[in-house]
């Protein structure tokens, strides 16, 4: 149970940001934010359900708020070859961030423990 636990957690270090919901690590591995989906940069794909906004301003927030930092973070799935994770910067979440700033929108449904913005 402990080594489950510990391998949970894992660090992003020197984060590039692809978009407002996914950062790709040093190590090449793709961090999705749990519970958010911020707007996407390219067209919405047909027969899809996008967030609305502007999805480069929402990759600007999450560059910000992450400000070239190591990331934080609680695996909590995966998604189309992603790794889904709680990441924080500087004791900031990210997912709750970008929430509360109207960057992203909140997925309820991949939210179930209630913990965004706890």
């Amino acid at each position: 149970m402990l080594s489950e636990l510990a391998s949970a957690f894992f660090l992003c270090t020197s984060p590039s940001i692809t978009d407002g919901d996914t950062v790709r690590c040093a190590n090449g591995t793709r961090v999705r934010l749990a519970a958010v989906d911020a707007p996407e940069i390219t067209q919405c794909r047909e027969g899809r359900a996008c967030a609305p906004g502007d999805g480069e301003r929402s990759k600007r927030s999450l560059a910000q708020l992450v400000g070239g930092r190591t990331l934080s973070c609680r695996k909590s799935g995966t998604s189309y070859n992603r790794v889904v994770a709680w990441c924080s910067a500087g004791g900031r979440d990210l997912s709750c961030a970008m929430w509360r700033g109207g960057y992203a929108i909140r997925l309820e449904q991949f939210d179930r423990e209630r913990r965004l913005c706890r």
